[in-house]
């Protein structure tokens, strides 16, 4: 299969390389066209002076760009390209109801659309061991298997269009529960005289014990906030997620909670930062209660 990538940011470049890796990259485009020629000449697949361009040069295109207006635009300009049975991964993170608009853009011109979001950060691009959530049709599931297996470690079929999108939201909500309570909880810790240190240890291996607290808790205590997961992207998920619930008529605490927390954060200018600097908050805390003692 000739796949194409579209999307060379922090989790689409390593990504794109892992296909290159299992022989499956033929070309890719980016919207600054030098990351692309950067990619090409490092691997020898083609840089595509557009999306049509790609589209001719690949049986399927991997996506992962930042919005829902950007996955619409890269799914229009391939359907003026493709006249057959192409194939659009999407491992973008958007509202359900906007991968199906895409897949239905997709039919018209007989080609298919999986929703495709990913979850493990950029560690989990770089180590082709993601956790990848779709949705789709079997048929486009079973030929987007080699594809997908180049880039994560777990990989399942959790519905029908959309329902990849839905899983992603899910876990989104669950990543703001866990930040907010490995911080606070270290924050605590912290304000107690514990041996962070050693409290990460024991705490980590029992009833409490998560991969946030394992892989972020040893730096966040250090002050140090290296990029995972920027706060901007994950206030960018939350609010898809606002927006998925109140179509129940619904507020979700934990994300509401978690967004106005992120707002206070970018003030900060910490948009570059992993959204274990949530920890600056929850310290603040306990800061400004010993000022004010």
């Amino acid at each position: 299969m000739r796949v194409g990538f579209v999307g060379l940011g922090a989790m689409g470049l390593p990504m794109a390389r892992n296909l290159h890796r299992a022989g499956l990259l033929t070309a890719v485009h980016n919207r600054s066209p030098e990351k692309a020629r950067a990619l090409a000449d490092e691997t020898g697949c083609e840089a595509a002076r557009d999306l049509g361009s790609l589209a001719r040069l690949c049986d399927a295109v991997v996506m992962c760009v930042p919005a829902d207006e950007d996955v619409l635009q890269v799914t229009e300009a391939l359907t003026q390209a493709w006249s057959g049975d192409g194939l659009v991964i999407d491992c973008s993170t958007v509202k359900a109801e906007t991968a199906r608009r895409a897949a239905a853009l997709l039919t018209r011109c007989g080609a298919g659309f999986l929703d495709c979001p990913v979850s493990g950060g950029t560690e989990g691009a770089r180590n082709a061991t993601l956790a990848i959530m779709v949705g789709g049709e079997p048929v486009h599931f079973t030929k987007a298997r080699p594809v997908l297996s180049a880039l994560g470690k777990s990989v399942e079929l959790m519905g029908p269009t959309g329902a990849g999108q839905a899983t992603k939201a899910v876990n989104q909500i669950m990543i703001a529960g866990i930040n907010q309570a490995v911080t606070e909880s270290l924050a605590f810790a912290q304000a107690e005289g514990l041996p962070l240190d050693k409290l990460i240890q024991i705490v980590g291996s029992g009833a409490a014990g998560n991969w946030f607290l394992e892989h972020r808790g040893p730096s966040m205590v250090r002050g140090e906030f290296p990029l995972g997961f920027k706060v901007t992207l994950h206030r960018k998920d939350l609010e898809i997620c606002q927006d998925m619930a109140a179509q129940h008529g619904v507020r979700l605490p934990t994300v509401e909670m978690t967004l106005t927390h992120y707002k206070r954060l970018l003030q900060q200018a910490v948009e570059d930062e992993d959204i274990s600097s949530l920890f600056r908050l929850k310290a603040a805390l306990f800061d400004k209660k010993a000022a004010a003692g």
